[in-house]
């Protein structure tokens, strides 16, 4: 079946912490932790490094936003989804750099696995080229 990718969860209601979880269960997702705010998410990042992390955008402490360019410059590699209530277009056009996918809370039962299986195998092929790359690196070639 291959690796199950890792997700870190980050929202402040525990009600959509766990509506998510279970929506991702029978998939081949595995929750590696959740955070509560932007701050915790960095937290979680640097510990658990994980290979996507589902980013709501309004969060106390620290937002979603100020939380995906941290963690884009911390663990770049790492794929970034805004997980979000607000669907607003120029919300969308403003977050769009610091992510890899955006969807919308209130359609998250049609559009979250879909995007998720992608990033998922974006990872996976990032995973193995550097594999390949530390297999056969003997130099550079000329």
């Amino acid at each position: 079946m291959g690796l199950r990718r890792r997700i870190l969860l980050v929202d402040d209601v525990p009600m959509v912490r766990t509506t998510i979880r279970s929506f991702l269960e029978p998939y081949s997702f595995q929750i590696c932790g959740e955070a509560t705010d932007g701050e915790e998410a960095i937290e979680k990042v640097r510990a658990l490094r994980p290979d996507i992390v589902l980013l709501d955008i309004n969060m106390p402490v620290m937002n979603g936003v100020r939380a995906a360019c941290e963690i884009r410059r911390i663990a770049p590699a790492t794929k970034i989804v805004f997980l979000t209530a607000h669907a607003i277009p120029t919300v969308v056009h403003n977050i769009l750099p610091w992510a890899d996918g955006f969807v919308s809370k209130g359609r998250a039962d049609r559009e979250l696995i879909p995007l998720l299986s992608r990033l998922a195998m974006t990872a996976r092929d990032a995973t193995e080229e550097k594999l390949i790359g530390r297999k056969g690196s003997h130099g550079p070639k000329g």
